[in-house]
């Protein structure tokens, strides 16, 4: 079975979004797919309800996830830890314990633009239509994700 985690800052927009969304592309006997923040701003929280809604109006309940902070276990945990942007893959990588821990860490948008380190911008400070271009981003990317790791 395959362990993937997806991570941002606070774990209530971009990677829930992150991880409703690969959950809708994988079979869910195969993959765990989970997300944590790597700041605890919002641990146990549900998802910022702009990321609840654009998820919704395509058909993904992320409704029920909780905020939950990145810490070492989860090299142990995960195969592959997906960063939204280049501050998560810097506060990921200061916890990483040796090469094996660094070599699970991407990019999501590498998945879409190879080897280039786009970052997903942190739609929190700005409207619904910035929610709606993260979606976009992020379901594009997992749909490749999704393509190299289904049987």
């Amino acid at each position: 079975m395959a362990k993937i985690l997806m991570v941002c800052l606070g774990n209530i927009c971009r990677s829930p979004l992150a991880e409703g969304i690969l959950k809708s592309k994988l079979p869910e006997s195969l993959f765990t797919i989970d997300s944590a923040g790597t700041a605890n701003y919002h641990v146990g929280n549900s998802p910022d309800k702009r990321s609840i809604s654009v998820a919704k109006k395509y058909g993904i309940d992320i409704s029920n996830l909780k905020g939950r902070q990145f810490s070492v276990k989860d090299f142990e945990l995960f195969d592959i830890i997906y960063v939204m942007d280049e501050s998560n893959y810097r506060n990921v990588m200061n916890l990483a314990r040796n090469e094996q821990d660094k070599n699970k860490v991407t990019f999501i948008l590498n998945e879409i633009y190879p080897n280039q380190n786009y970052d997903v911008p942190d739609p929190y400070y700005g409207g619904e239509q910035g929610f709606e271009n993260v979606f976009k981003m992020i379901d594009e990317a997992c749909s490749i994700i999704a393509d190299k790791l289904k049987p």
